[in-house]
């Protein structure tokens, strides 16, 4: 799905900045600009990538600096690039879900990910090999909260909604009422596969439904172009397509591995990052079975990879027969 990176202006002094193509670690970010302050919505995946987002919006900043900083959710593209925000006179905002796992064991975690001699260090490699993660100091939160708080941005309201558990334990909506604009991090992913990390799926499904009831002009996604209503509609149906084909599949007693297989997800083939199924089925089967141990962020990924490398040798077969 093709579009520019760069700032967007969403009206009402609301602007996104997209990186294309919104893919593993490709994630977005939101300014709102109220009288005399300004509040970030999310900082990038490394140093280089968030201070050129910065700079695009410098301009924007003169007499409206930034005096809030919300992260959606503790994922490392949405908030590695904290430390170039983050001084006197700047608050950091998340859930307190979400802040417990921004520390500074979750970077060095990440970072170590990216060097594993196995297929998993490769995977990542091929997916994420252009960020630099050099230099990242983890600048985690100062202010949490549970539930739902209102912030005042220069004089106008900006609804912070927790959803999570969902994409990750902590996650959040902005919701900028008097402009119509909600920003939903990784409950969307527009053009990718949706990823279910924490789950459960449920409750993806009722944060899609929650920001369908919202009166919105426009939609900043997490990964992905700017959207509308028919894009959260379709990261919808796929969560919705895959919970009920993995709970039919678990009550046929199938592993996920077979579950997963055996899916069949061509309604949804014009999505990238097909390999998230892993992710998702898994999330399903330790929903329906409460006593399977859940798996961590590394063994998520090693079945995502195991998909992705499978699919590519199908793939490559066929081309050379």
């Amino acid at each position: 799905m093709t579009y520019a990176k760069g700032p967007y202006d969403l009206g009402h002094d609301c602007h996104s900045w997209l990186l294309p193509e919104g893919r593993w670690g490709e994630s977005n970010t939101g300014l709102v600009r109220g009288s005399g302050s300004s509040l970030l919505i999310d900082t990038l995946y490394d140093l280089p990538h968030t201070a050129e987002m910065l700079a695009a919006y410098k301009p924007l900043l003169q007499g409206h600096p930034i005096r809030t900083l919300v992260n959606t959710h503790s994922d490392g593209d949405h908030w590695f690039g904290n430390q170039l925000v983050a001084g006197p006179g700047v608050e950091i905002v998340a859930t307190r879900a979400a802040a417990e796992l921004m520390t500074p064991s979750s970077v060095s975690e990440m970072v170590a990910m990216s060097g594993r001699d196995d297929h998993v260090g490769d995977f990542i490699r091929q997916v994420g090999g252009h960020f630099d993660h050099a230099g990242i100091v983890a600048t985690p939160p100062t202010r949490t909260f549970t539930d739902e708080l209102s912030l005042d941005v220069g004089g106008r309201e900006v609804r912070l909604i927790q959803v999570g558990p969902a994409h990750t334990p902590g996650d959040l909506l902005v919701h900028v009422p008097d402009a119509q604009v909600v920003y939903t991090g990784d409950i969307l992913f527009i053009g990718g596969a949706p990823l279910v990390w924490a789950g459960p799926i449920s409750r993806c499904i009722a944060a899609c439904d929650l920001i369908l009831d919202l009166e919105l002009v426009a939609i900043v996604p997490g990964h992905g172009p700017l959207t509308d209503k028919t894009g959260v509609a379709r990261v919808r149906d796929y969560l919705d397509f895959v919970h009920a084909e993995s709970v039919e599949r678990f009550e046929q007693g199938l592993t996920v591995e077979d579950a997963v297989a055996s899916i069949d997800m061509s309604l949804f083939a014009d999505m990238s990052e097909q390999g998230r199924i892993a992710a998702n089925v898994l999330n399903v089967y330790q929903e329906l079975d409460p006593t399977r141990p859940r798996e961590n962020r590394l063994q998520q990924f090693g079945r995502i990879a195991d998909f992705e490398l499978h699919a590519a040798a199908t793939a490559q077969d066929a081309v050379n027969r």
